[in-house]
């Protein structure tokens, strides 16, 4: 009589851990069992030439599952090599202390590589995958900020400095299309700094991407506003400030949360001078009022936007950095603004905050 399938579960369970297993893409599963390929020619080359090759060689195929494997098949792939070198061990020349310390430091690097695994866990991916991702999604975020080629008069630079040196810094660029005429330009400074900061700054970056050409411009710091307070994170605000040009007639707006000012150089009176508006930071206080400042951009004249890595340090006040910052426009600035933006952002501001300016100006 035959049992009941229930009976005789084992044969699945075992199936379904092989599929588990090798449940990824075919290049992940053809990396699987190169590497297992490779782990096993390094095994059996210890048994069989371990004058030649020394017990330490495992540590190759260790680091590359570390580096190229996924956390579901890695800690099977650890394990594998492992009891590897467990079998190699009687075949070692000399067993000594020094070959103990060797084995004692190899054993470590697998528990390391294990920990990485499991911390790994939340993403599914392995490590150089992860990384790829991380520069693409930044390439993708960081390519809103990118500012479109300008008719003639026009012209304008961009520059952002990481605390770090990093890919990542919680400054970014808004930018608008210039389709209607109009250019719309937010420079954004998310809490904090690096890449603690750059994850949130990924984040906000996106949705406020999507509103820049999706509402008027004197309403995307409220609807950013509200975005923050309907997706709140801890010490989640940020400062901004938004300009918008009429590239026909040189009429400017801008509107500020908790931003410092904007620089206006006037090339008729020949000094920069602060742009004034205010408002509250992004993502504290439900229906905030911003208070705009208008202007118009004539022929010579120039808008600096920035964050407050410019303009503030550790030992000075903002009010001080600010009239640094314009000595430094008015001192490298005043024969020409082309190449201004990185000139500003290398000598001025802190080395231990992100930076970001914006430099736009009309022949």
């Amino acid at each position: 009589m035959t049992p009941p399938a229930r009976l005789r579960p084992a044969p699945g369970r075992r199936r379904r851990r092989l599929s588990s297993l090798l449940a990824s893409s075919h290049p992940d599963r053809l990396m699987f069992a190169g590497l297992f390929l490779f782990a096993t020619l390094v095994g059996v080359a210890m048994q069989v030439v371990p004058d030649l090759v020394g017990v330490t060689t495992i540590a190759l195929p260790l680091v590359m599952g570390g580096l190229f494997l996924g956390p579901r098949p890695l800690p099977w792939f650890i394990i594998y090599n492992l009891v590897l070198l467990t079998l190699a061990l009687p075949k070692v020349p000399q067993f000594n202390g020094r070959a103990v310390f060797t084995t004692v430091v190899l054993f470590l690097l697998a528990f390391i590589i294990m920990l990485a695994s499991f911390r790994r866990s939340r993403l599914g991916i392995a490590g150089s995958m992860g990384e790829s991702m991380l520069a693409e999604l930044s390439d993708r975020i960081q390519g809103q900020g990118v500012l479109p080629d300008l008719p003639a008069p026009w012209h304008a630079e961009s520059v952002i400095r990481s605390s770090g040196g990093t890919r990542f810094a919680g400054d970014f660029f808004v930018v608008g299309g210039t389709e209607t005429g109009r250019l719309d330009v937010a420079v954004v400074d998310v809490s904090g700094k690096g890449d603690r900061a750059g994850t949130r700054a990924l984040l906000l970056a996106g949705a406020m991407g999507g509103l820049v050409t999706a509402v008027e411009p004197p309403e995307f710091l409220p609807a950013a506003n509200t975005y923050l307070i309907n997706h709140p994170w801890q010490d989640g605000f940020a400062t901004a400030v938004h300009l918008s040009i009429e590239m026909e007639t040189g009429a400017f707006h801008i509107w500020t949360a908790g931003h410092p000012p904007a620089l206006h150089w006037r090339a008729g009176a020949g000094r920069w001078t602060p742009v004034e508006s205010e408002g509250p930071m992004l993502g504290l206080i439900e229906e905030p009022e911003f208070e705009q400042a208008a202007g118009v951009l004539r022929s010579g004249d120039a808008l600096i936007l920035y964050t407050d890595g410019m303009v503030e340090t550790r030992h000075s006040d903002i009010g001080i950095g600010i009239d640094r910052l314009i000595g430094q426009a008015e001192r490298r600035l005043r024969s020409q603004f082309e190449g201004g933006a990185k000139t500003l952002v290398e000598s001025t501001g802190s080395r231990g905050d992100d930076r970001a300016l914006l430099l736009v100006w009309r022949d």
